[in-house]
C-alpha cells in the first residue's frame, strides 16, 4: 500500500477524475444515461466537493489518479442522511484492498460531519463492490432515497453510521 496515497482532491485532479470516471464507464459498459457518467459537475469534482459536510478523495500512484470516492449530503432527503458517491478504481487498483481503505475513510468523515446514514446506489453486475458495500454494513433497501438523478441504477443500498 505503500506506493499508493490517498488524499483530499485538488483542483488540477478534476480532469483526472473526469477521464477515471468515464474510462470504468466504459470498460464496464456502464449505462451513460441516468447515472453518474452525466451528472452535470463530473469535470468539476473538485468544486462539486468544496462545501460542507463534502468530501471527495483520490487514491494516486505515481502521479496518476487511479481510483476516486467521496461523500456528500444527499439531494432531498433529511440532513443526517449523506451519499457515498463515485466510487470508481481502475482495473490494477481493483483487489489490493486499496478499495476498503477508501471506504473507511469517506465513512470516518461521515461520521466526523455528523450523519447517522449513509446511502448508495451502484448497477446489478457490481458484484465486487456489492461485497466490499455489504462487508462494511451496506444493507439492500428496496426504493432509492432522496433526488440523485441515477435513474439507471437499481441497486440501493442504506447503511447505519
Amino acid at each position: 500500500m505503500e506506493e499508493y496515497r490517498i488524499r483530499k482532491i485538488k483542483k488540477e485532479d478534476n480532469q483526472a477524475v473526469a477521464q477515471l470516471i468515464r474510462a470504468v464507464f466504459d470498460e464496464l459498459n456502464i449505462p451513460k444515461v441516468g447515472t453518474a457518467y452525466e451528472d452535470p459537475y463530473l469535470d468539476l469534482m473538485f468544486e462539486a466537493y468544496n462545501k460542507p459536510k463534502s468530501v471527495y478523495y483520490v487514491v494516486e500512484k505515481e502521479g496518476k489518479i487511479i481510483g476516486s470516492a467521496g461523500v456528500a449530503p444527499l439531494e432531498n432527503e433529511v440532513e443526517t442522511i449523506c451519499e457515498l458517491q463515485k466510487m470508481y478504481f481502475l482495473p490494477e487498483t481493483r483487489g489490493l484492498g486499496i478499495g476498503s481503505k477508501m471506504m473507511g475513510m469517506c465513512l470516518q468523515s461521515a461520521k466526523d460531519f455528523g450523519f447517522e446514514k449513509c446511502y448508495l446506489e451502484t448497477m446489478p453486475f457490481m458484484h465486487d463492490a456489492q461485497k466490499l458495500y455489504k462487508k462494511v454494513g451496506f444493507e439492500y433497501i428496496c426504493s432509492p432515497m432522496g433526488s440523485t438523478g441515477h435513474t439507471s441504477c437499481p441497486v440501493w443500498m442504506l447503511k447505519d453510521l
